[in-house]
């Protein structure tokens, strides 16, 4: 009996087990700052407290943090990387190796101890090294307390001191930040200007500065009463007399932090009818006043517009700040240039804000899928900008036939360009900044697009929706995002992923002939001349013009799409990906086909679409004019 009992056991905690291997799990932290910040020597003190919590079913022994300004010193892996780029961002360029003593960027660690007790580390580049007294098993949690110095580098990259606009301080990548341990391990990569990954957690940030500056950034302000400029109702720069002020900020399950000050802002807030608070902070000046006063009402309408197509968003605020070197996305707040005209300060304000989505709540490895950060907001953006544009709140009336025909513009002079590398490239390894920024920007906006055309628009829609609500809060991969479409559409999508993110096989499909095919019907013939299959779409007009649609599923797809934007398929016979070419029967004879196109909605990124639409005169085929 006890042996049944021990097998039984052993046979649950088998399974346990397993189960722990297989499910996600995600780590926690809890961050307690207190940042004391002398803006004459550009100089500040922190005493930094950690609780962090290991979910993961393994030991750590060793933990890492990021010290990003480490990044902004002569010889550092971001000026070396820079330099050997063959297309440099002209923002860094050379600049870093020549900054002096008093221009630089550092963190310098004076102490740190776990659970009170010293620990060893080492400070290698931008990445802290930590070796435990004691490793932090599985369930427990440890606190890691600190006290480091820092100095806040010239304004070269996102972060950094008195920007090109003026601004005296954007406060990004500013703190020693733990890196994030998941699924695949560590993530304690160099700082060399890309992109980041962060533990989801609490920060409780209090920053004591010149009661001259106003701060805006991440969280919630809790002495808003106390501090003044503009929180509370006050439009005053400062409401009492003290040298210093100290801003207490809290941000629940965010996985960054980030603020801004200067002592020359303007503080405008606006409540949407949802109760969400807009903040809006920028420099007035004839450059940006009557832009960034136009600003709350069109971001309205742009909330509106992403809580219905994306998920609602789930803060009480959201901060729009000037500063930085162009925009840049953090929890509940952007960084942005802000001496633009009204159409660029409302795409760069939309752009960030979508970030809020894809970034900062599905909180993606964006250094390892920086597609499903960058491509999936350009998407998201584009949608957006032409939804304001058609309904009037950027000007006149302007209707926009394809949101996304720039980022397929942007595609195929990345497929052409002999540079092109597969979309999972890491994104500090690209060999160039131009195959970094069309794969991720550009690709991977065509990627979503294009998915709504394989699945079909009301599947799609649906999906991204589903994705929001499994997905907020965690960090899903490639993969977690294609089964949610598999799920919505009942369709096996796997291949597309392979095909488009993991290589750089590319689509071209063509119309090669048109025959008789008996007293009443027609062969169209047609060509896959690329190395990526794909569905194929085809409207056929006849004489009276009416519209005749047909959809050629792929048989690793398992099935077909339903309607799509309002086009009510038949369904053809599967085509094998094996096969080169694939034969149409049309019932209709020749003489009564107007004209014949794939892809009517121009949704594939077909690099050769001169073949892709035909005319049908007396019996044969004319390709389409295509304007100058």
């Amino acid at each position: 009996m006890n042996k049944i009992i021990t097998s039984l056991l052993l046979t649950l905690i088998a399974i346990v087990s397993l189960t722990a291997q297989v499910d996600r799990w995600q780590q926690h932290v809890v961050y307690n700052m207190d940042i004391d910040f002398d803006v004459e020597t550009h100089q500040f003190t922190g005493k930094q407290e950690i609780a962090y919590t290991n979910n993961s079913p393994d030991d750590l022994k060793r933990v890492f943090y990021h010290l990003y300004f480490n990044a902004f010193q002569p010889g550092s892996m971001m000026d070396v990387r820079s330099q050997s780029l063959p297309d440099a961002d002209p923002r860094v360029a050379s600049r870093i190796s020549t900054l002096k003593d008093g221009e630089i960027g550092y963190h310098k660690i004076s102490s740190l101890k776990q659970d009170g007790k010293d620990v060893k580390f080492e400070v290698v580049g931008t990445i802290l090294e930590v070796e435990l007294n004691k490793s932090i098993k599985p369930g427990e949690t440890t606190k890691l307390k600190m006290e480091f110095n820092s100095q806040v580098p010239i304004q070269i990259r996102r972060s950094g001191r008195d920007n090109a606009e003026g601004i005296s301080y954007s406060m990004t990548q500013w703190y020693p930040k733990l890196c994030e341990y998941d699924y695949q391990g560590w993530h304690a990569n160099p700082y060399i200007g890309r992109e980041f990954h962060g533990i989801w957690g609490d920060f409780d940030v209090s920053i004591t500065i010149s009661s001259d500056y106003t701060i805006g950034g991440t969280g919630y302000l809790q002495n808003a009463k106390k501090i003044g400029h503009g929180y509370n109702g006050d439009k005053s720069k400062n409401n009492s007399k003290d040298k210093t002020h100290t801003w207490k900020f809290k941000a629940p399950n965010v996985h960054d932090f980030a603020w801004a000050a200067d002592a020359d802002y303007t503080h405008n807030t606006f409540k949407r009818a949802d109760g969400v608070v807009m903040h809006m902070i920028y420099q007035e000046s004839e450059k940006t006043k009557d832009n960034w006063e136009m600003l709350p009402e069109i971001m309205d309408k742009a909330f509106d517009f992403i809580n219905k197509k994306y998920g609602k968003y789930p803060y009480d605020q959201y901060t729009f700040i000037q500063g930085g070197d162009g925009g840049m996305e953090y929890p509940m707040a952007t960084l942005i240039t802000g001496e633009r005209s009204l159409e660029s300060l409302v795409g760069v304000s939309v752009h960030e804000l979508m970030h809020s989505w894809y970034q900062m709540m599905m909180g993606t490895n964006e250094a390892l899928y920086a597609w499903m950060d960058e491509g999936f907001t350009s998407f998201g953006s584009n949608e957006t900008m032409a939804y304001l544009r058609a309904n009037g709140f950027l000007g006149p009336k302007k209707q926009t036939e394809n949101a996304q025909q720039r980022s397929y513009a942007g595609y195929r002079n990345l497929a052409v360009s002999g540079v092109e590398e597969p979309m999972t490239t890491h994104a500090d390894h690209f060999n160039t900044n131009f195959a970094y920024g069309q794969a991720a920007y550009s690709k991977g906006s065509v990627y979503l697009n294009q998915l709504s055309y394989i699945i079909g628009q009301k599947d799609f829609d649906a999906g991204m929706l589903a994705y929001y609500d499994n997905w907020k809060f965690k960090h899903p991969n490639p993969n977690d995002f294609i089964r949610i479409m598999e799920k919505q559409s009942g369709l096996e999508l796997d291949w597309y992923n392979e095909y488009w993110v993991q290589t750089t096989k590319v689509i071209d499909y063509g119309i090669e002939g048109l025959e008789s095919a008996g007293k009443k019907e027609t062969k169209l013939s047609l060509a896959k001349n690329g190395t990526m299959p794909m569905p194929i779409d085809i409207v056929v007009t006849d004489k009276k013009d009416k519209k005749h649609y047909y959809t050629i599923p792929l048989r690793i797809m398992r099935g077909s799409k339903n309607a799509d934007r309002n086009m009510d398929f038949e369904v053809m016979p599967d085509w094998p990906w094996t096969n080169p070419t694939y034969d149409l029967i049309l019932p209709f004879k020749i003489k009564k086909i107007k004209s014949i196109e794939i892809d009517p909605t121009a949704r594939i990124a077909d690099l050769n679409v001169e073949n892709n639409k035909v005319n049908v005169i007396k019996g044969e085929m004319k390709k389409e004019e295509t304007e100058e």
